[in-house]
């Protein structure tokens, strides 16, 4: 009997790890999309900035300071009291005091609605968090898809900087996944932390259906649909692609990776069965590699091929050859795994200071 469940257990393993290995192979194959940089229409900043975030002061001023001509950068806040409002002035930026009023919409929805409001006599919008740290091409390098009347939105992906400790370096590994997606067309959305759109894109429609909509809560989601509806593409720029510094505590990542995938579930519901499927077979194959490396023979250990792969293609995104990436990159499924119960759960999410349901 426990022969039989060996010999099992090694054919579902190898099974299972040459299907995890496809889909890693064919990431390496995705053509590379590239744009001309000429495209260069007077272009809005849009910066929604709530409360402190790490070197906020030198992120507006790379914003400020781009290489591009025609555009400004318009931060919105709640009140003229937010902490965030004295760094806004000292980086020499025009401010608004968001107006727009929704029951379903986050803080960040309604600072960008009421920029859109106020500013109308712009060809193209840009938003961009306010903990992105970008370079001085940023802008016209997330602009420059727009040029292609079948893109709709231009978008990025961050990488995150660790600061210090174990947990920030599991957010930076955690938030791969988010690249890989953006890096396949078919499973592409617009990232709010950096979004370029044409005027065309956003009409009084659209603008209400921005605030008003089941998915206002996150700005990510709701502009994806209004992109998708309307027939157009999503372009994603690696070369635009920000920092964001982290300094995140295990009780900070837990709460932002639980809400992040909460998010994502809101949108997109069909993530739980494919990723609790994608996420338990990579923790099926680990655990049975090594198993079966035991009981049978060591040359099972080629089960971690996958993982292999996954190491090599972490490193390279993280810039970095600290040892601890292997280890949290082992780590991840299970990490994954979690948070899609949780997320599962969730009825509603806290997002800097501010409570919002989530309407599934």
């Amino acid at each position: 009997m426990p022969d039989l469940f060996f010999e099992v257990l090694g054919l579902l393993a190898v099974l299972a790890a040459i299907m995890l290995l496809s889909i890693d192979s064919a990431r390496l194959f995705r053509k590379k999309e590239s744009y001309k940089k000429k495209y260069a229409p007077k272009t809005l900043v849009i910066v929604p900035c709530k409360g402190m975030d790490i070197s906020l002061y030198q992120n507006l001023l790379a914003l400020k300071n781009q290489s591009y001509k025609k555009y400004k950068v318009i931060a919105v806040v709640d009140s003229e009291n937010d902490e965030a409002t004295h760094l806004i002035k000292k980086a020499d930026i025009s401010y608004i005091i968001s107006e727009i009023r929704s029951r379903r919409a986050s803080g960040k929805v309604k600072a960008i609605a009421s920029a859109l409001k106020h500013f109308r006599n712009y060809e193209a919008y840009v938003i961009a968090d306010s903990d992105i740290t970008v370079n001085r091409y940023w802008l016209s390098s997330i602009i420059a898809p727009l040029s292609d009347k079948s893109i709709g939105i231009s978008t990025t992906y961050p990488r995150f900087q660790p600061m210090e400790g174990f947990w920030p370096k599991v957010k930076m590994v955690w938030n791969f996944v988010g690249e890989n997606l953006l890096e396949n067309p078919s499973s592409r959305f617009a990232w709010g932390g950096t979004m370029a759109f044409r005027k065309d894109m956003m009409g009084q429609k659209e603008q209400f259906y921005l605030i008003n909509s089941k998915y206002s809560v996150s700005d990510d989601i709701t502009l994806t649909k209004i992109c998708k509806r309307k027939g157009m593409g999503i372009a994603y720029v690696k070369e635009a692609q920000p920092v964001v510094k982290t300094n995140d505590s295990f009780e900070q990542f837990t709460e932002w990776s639980n809400r992040q995938t909460a998010l994502t579930l809101l949108g997109y519901s069909n993530n739980f069965k494919r990723g609790m499927f994608f996420y338990c077979s990579e923790i099926f194959v680990m655990v049975s590699a090594s198993l079966l490396s035991i009981y049978l023979s060591p040359i099972f250990l080629l089960l971690f091929a996958h993982l292999a792969v996954s190491w090599k293609r972490s490193y390279a995104r993280a810039k970095s050859s600290d040892p601890a990436i292997a280890l949290i990159v082992m780590l991840i499924p299970f990490i994954y795994a979690y948070n899609l119960i949780s997320a599962r759960m969730m009825k509603r999410i806290t997002w800097r200071g501010s409570t919002y349901l989530l309407h599934q």
